[in-house]
Order: C-alpha cells, then structure tokens, then sequence
C-alpha cells in the first residue's frame, strides 16, 4: 500500500460538502477567545478559527498565511497564464521543465494516487473536462462524438507525466508536447496544509483551517472539546446536515458531483469525468467524505472515489483501510455507507 495513503481552485470546482458546526451541547459561551481569520485563495474562500491567539498575533499571522497561499496560486493555478503550471502547460520542446519543490511535491503525489487508484484520479484530464464543458470553454451544443473523444483522449494519461531531480532541483517532463496538467483535484488540499503546518510550526496546537470546504483540523475549539463538523445533506443548499464528525487531529476532504452538472440530449452530465472513458461518471454515489493526516491526499482521494462509484469505491477504501464516509442516491433518498475506519469519528 502506497505510504501515502497510510498518508484551488476555480470556482465551480468540485462539490465540497462540509460546514463547520458547534458541538451541540456546549452553547455556554466560549472559555478561550478564537481569532477567526477569513480571506479569499484559489478562486474560492478560505477560513481559519484559532484558538487561545490574541488578536494582534492573529493579523500578523494571516498576513504570512495570505503570502503562503500567494505563492501556492503562482505556483500551481491553471487560471493565471503566468503561473508555475499554466508555463509548464505551454511548454512543448521536449525538455525538463523547472519547478518549485512544492509543485513537484504536488504532481509527485498525484501520479502516486494515481497508480494507487489505477488512474481514477488522473491529473492530465483538464482537456475531457473542457471538451464536456466543464473548463473555460463553452458547453458544447451537442454530446461528444466518439471520435472526438478519441482525440482528446489522445492528449491525455499519467504515462506522459514524470518529476525528475538532480543536484540543481526539480523538474517536470511530458512526453507529448499539448499534455495538459490541472491540480485542482489536489492542490486547494495542499493549500490547507501549508497553512495548517505553518500554524503548527508558530507553536499553534488548536485551529481549524477550511479552504472551499477542505479541512485540517488540531487540538480543541474554545470550548475546550475536539473540533466537530457536519457532513452536509445531497440538496439544492440546504444546509442541512448529515453526518455529525468529530475528525481529531486530521484533515477532511469531500467530493460531490450533485450541484455542478447540466443536462444535454436527456444525459444528466456530471463535472467528474472518467479518465478511462473520457465521459462524465454515470453511477449513483452522490457524495465521498475522506479522513486522512493530510489534506492533500484526502483531497486527490476524494476525486479517485468518486470516479470509482460507490461498491469499487468501498471496497477499495476498506482493502486501503481508509476512513470514507460514501452517500448513494436511491429511489428513497440516500444510502450511507461508512468505511471501518470511519466509524471511530462518526456521531450520531
């Protein structure tokens, strides 16, 4: 088993389910003050609770936390022509590309979550995605032909994908020149662990860090109790809730294709393609919520069941020993499934 399972984002991006809650039964007021810090990163919003910071502390922090999350867009955004990756994508001479230890770290662990999952999660299916009209260009007037599909297929596949290193850094290889690499399915995760571990590395043991809905949790709230959080409900916005969680020290990423799809032809088209058949998954599993140490990986995980459909998806979690929390629609709603390992958090 990959050691890295024992391990921004545009907007319209995948469905993040998750909202922070208040344990239940602790409305008295707060023990410990908590700074809340809230911005806007990778085309969507970012959210960080503190607890036991003073507020001067807490500003002077966010200003760092905003420069980290800076760098990670310059890095790694497909949405800004002059960043890390967008360059990379432009690049077609057949050469090493050079990049940051973070952009490598990142596309290292997308083509090893990809092994893992036999390229359920695969980062080089940008071009699919636009094609169905999921990307920056329009929605197309009519279903892909099969030769269209053949095409972009074509341009596609973790085997065309390499990080290499010497004595002067990294670099990143494509093997044909229009491959095209989107992190989106792993990156906002990355995101949430820079930001967690800068924290940690203040000497900050209690915070709660959501960026999008992906969140990395430590230590308690101010209240003094372990940060608790609720699966949403499958709905048209409901906000209603699910699941109540209680994660501990870990990170929890969720993956859903229930709000972003249209319909074309009397096909209900989902935003999450398939990268063995280049079309929009066509199962029931409505939503993924994965546990993990780390965001990142929770994050790519997330995207990998997803693509696999609810009985692959737990069978996989389970043989993996992840904690995974699956919703199913049926004719009466929604079938829960929840992983081994999942269980110890759940409640309720």
């Amino acid at each position: 088993m990959s050691s890295y399972v024992t391990k921004w984002l545009a907007p319209l991006g995948l469905a993040f389910l998750l909202v922070a809650c208040k344990p239940a039964d602790t409305p008295e007021p707060l023990a410990t003050p908590v700074q809340h810090l809230t911005g806007n990163t990778m085309g969507t919003y970012y959210s960080i609770k503190i607890t036991d910071l003073d507020e001067g502390r807490a500003q002077e922090l966010q200003q760092e936390i905003d420069r980290r999350l800076e760098l990670v867009n310059e890095q790694m955004s497909t949405y800004r022509p002059d960043s890390e990756l967008s360059r990379f994508n432009q690049f077609d001479d057949g050469g090493r590309f050079p990049v940051s230890a973070d952009t490598a770290k990142v596309v290292t662990a997308a083509l090893q979550l990809g092994k893992l999952t036999e390229s359920k999660l695969d980062v080089t299916v940008g071009p699919l995605v636009n094609l169905w009209g999921f990307g920056p260009d329009a929605r197309p007037s009519r279903i892909p032909s099969e030769q269209q599909l053949s095409q972009v297929k074509a341009r596609t596949g973790l085997s065309f994908l390499s990080v290499e290193y010497d004595l002067e850094g990294a670099y990143l290889h494509k093997q044909i020149p229009d491959l095209y690499v989107d992190l989106s399915s792993i990156a906002k995760g990355f995101g949430v662990d820079v930001v967690a571990e800068y924290l940690s590395a203040q000497g900050l043991n209690d915070y709660l860090v959501e960026i999008g809905g992906e969140l990395r949790l430590s230590g308690v709230n101010g209240h003094g109790k372990p940060w608790t959080i609720a699966v949403e409900k499958p709905g048209n916005g409901t906000g209603a809730i699910q699941q109540v969680v209680v994660p501990g020290n870990n990170s929890v990423a969720t993956s859903g294709d229930y709000r972003n799809y249209y319909e074309l032809d009397g096909r209900r088209l989902s935003h999450t393609i398939d990268p063995e058949t280049g079309q929009p998954i066509k199962h029931a599993l409505a939503s993924v919520t994965v546990i993990h140490p780390s965001c990142m990986i929770a994050d790519g995980l997330a995207t990998a069941l997803t693509v696999m459909g609810p009985e692959q998806a737990l069978a996989f979690a389970e043989q993996h020993e992840l904690a995974v929390y699956l919703l199913t629609k049926t004719e009466d709603g929604f079938r829960v499934d929840m992983t081994r390992a999942f269980k110890k958090y759940s409640r309720g």
